[in-house]
């Protein structure tokens, strides 16, 4: 065994120095490629952004998976590895079954998840999917990470309720601890005013008032435009108790956008518009995330979104987890990514590793305006015994996730 030379470790770390010896494998000692499968779901006919400066993506999520295979391969064709990627995509309304089983026909072993939960949950217990691991690099549901979880379900994508946390820590430092809370009418919307009200109580901040948003998503354009909108919304909010900030539930975003400068009083709105917390943000340039940010933008032509971000880490995760141990085996791959070795350069200040208790990636939480970065999340004060990320999400002792 030899180490790899400081500069190729630099390339294939993206950007972190290195301290470690990595094993290197001669090239007549060329290992069985990891073949990995992205499994998405397209996106809905009738869907369309809520704004015309939003781009209509039909490879969110996906793109990152590519530039996490090309940049495990940066590293991997110096220690006689190689990372294979196959692809496919689910109508929505559609069983998982066709996709699926075209992935296992063409060798994939590990499969990062592009679906909303229900799917997820669906690929978890489907029986061609057999001992496969597979990444969640799209689902907030808490369930997946507690009641629901899975040994072989592992969590890129941060939790409802993790996003919720990091706000409110925000919103504590700021001491802006008064919320009202207004919330859509889905199911979606409601589960996360029920993880925003408990994140409210976690960190002593009070909901003095809420209201549900009276309309259907897809009526989101007729209210009759920006003057209707004026004088409906100051309206809608009015008789609202004295308040810090107004804190908007919409993950479907068929109504929060409307709600900046139209508020009764003069407040800020945060929560899933105007001031958000999110895994990763077109803004977001620190630590060398402008690296990142450039070479996605060379192979997709556009900017990394949250799912794209979720879906590199996943695969960047294998990456590094078979150029450290030298193995492509899935035991091995596996034990030393949930060993305390483990950590990964996720270009957010502070490396991410996996939670042992229910596979939840532990990572910093970015809070963003529209065009620039306010502040990342674990805020300063909030303290943990093992590492301040872990005051994001459920903690060890708390989780009701039992492999």
């Amino acid at each position: 065994m030899r180490t790899l030379p400081r500069s190729l470790c630099w390339l294939a770390m993206g950007g972190l120095a290195c301290g470690l010896g990595w094993p290197t494998l001669l090239a007549a000692d060329t290992l069985e490629p990891i073949v990995v499968g992205y499994l998405g779901m397209e996106r809905p006919d009738d869907r369309e952004p809520l704004s015309v400066l939003d781009p209509v993506l039909d490879d969110d999520g996906v793109q990152g998976a590519r530039l996490g295979i090309s940049d495990n391969n940066a590293s991997a064709q110096f220690l006689g590895q190689e990372f294979l990627l196959h692809e496919a995509q689910v109508a929505q309304g559609d069983d998982i079954d066709e996709a699926l089983e075209s992935l296992v026909e063409q060798g994939v072993e590990w499969i990062v998840s592009g679906l909303p939960g229900e799917a997820l949950s669906e690929l978890m217990a489907h029986p061609a999917r057999g001992e496969r691991v597979v990444f969640n690099a799209r689902a907030p549901d808490d369930e997946l990470r507690g009641e629901a979880c899975h040994p072989q379900l592992y969590h890129t994508t941060p939790s409802r309720r993790m996003l919720a946390d990091a706000l409110a820590q925000f919103l504590g430092f700021k001491q802006w601890d008064r919320w009202a809370l207004v919330y859509g009418n889905t199911e979606e919307d409601r589960i996360l005013a029920d993880v925003l009200r408990a994140a409210a109580e976690r960190y002593g901040h009070r909901i003095v008032g809420d209201r549900q948003w009276p309309h259907d998503p897809m009526a989101r354009r007729a209210e009759g435009g920006f003057h209707a909108i004026q004088r409906e919304i100051p309206v809608f909010v009015q008789d609202l108790p004295e308040h810090d900030v107004l804190v908007i539930a919409d993950e479907t975003d068929y109504f929060g956008e409307y709600f900046p400068y139209q508020t009764w009083t003069p407040r800020q709105v945060v929560g899933t518009q105007g001031l958000i917390a999110t895994p990763w943000h077109r803004a977001h340039e620190s630590w060398g995330a402008v690296q990142l940010q450039r070479r996605f933008e060379e192979l997709a032509e556009r900017w990394m979104t949250p799912r794209d971000f979720s879906a590199w880490l996943a695969v960047r995760s294998l990456g590094e987890a078979a150029a450290r141990t030298g193995s492509v085996e899935r035991e091995t791959i596996l034990d030393y990514m949930l060993s305390e070795e483990f950590e990964l350069a996720g270009y957010l200040g502070l490396p991410v590793s996996y939670r042992t208790w229910n596979h939840q990636l532990r990572q910093p939480i970015l809070i963003t305006g529209p065009r620039m970065v306010a502040s990342v999340s674990p805020q300063e004060g909030y303290l943990h015994s093992r590492t301040p990320l872990d005051s994001l999400g459920a903690d060890e002792g708390e989780s009701t996730c039992r492999f």
